[in-house]
């Protein structure tokens, strides 16, 4: 799988499992009193966002990648549906450099 594929593929779970942690395991947390949401989904996050942070170094590595697009991708995975506006460009790259 090349690089951007990857990174694609690991935002887009990163940026579910983060919705998920902040839209249905808190408010079970907090309106129903279970914390162990916050500790299952909280954990599933973490695995994801370390591997995220790993394959955009990997990819912003093999694509030559300016520090600034970089620390934009990683911004982007900090906020709420960040992820998935980094796919559409991440996308329109991975097309211009697909063979034609």
């Amino acid at each position: 799988m090349n690089a951007l594929r990857q990174l694609r593929l690991i935002a887009f779970l990163e940026g579910m499992s983060f919705l998920g942690l902040l839209f249905v395991a808190m408010p079970v947390k907090y309106l129903l009193g279970q914390p162990l949401a916050v500790r299952i989904a909280g954990s599933v996050h973490g695995l994801l966002f370390l591997l995220f942070v790993s394959s955009l170094f990997r990819a912003a590595s093999e694509h030559g990648w300016p520090a600034r697009r970089s620390f934009a991708a990683f911004g982007a995975s900090l906020v709420p549906f960040g992820n998935f506006v980094l796919d559409r460009a991440l996308k329109r790259e991975e097309e211009e450099g697909a063979p034609g």
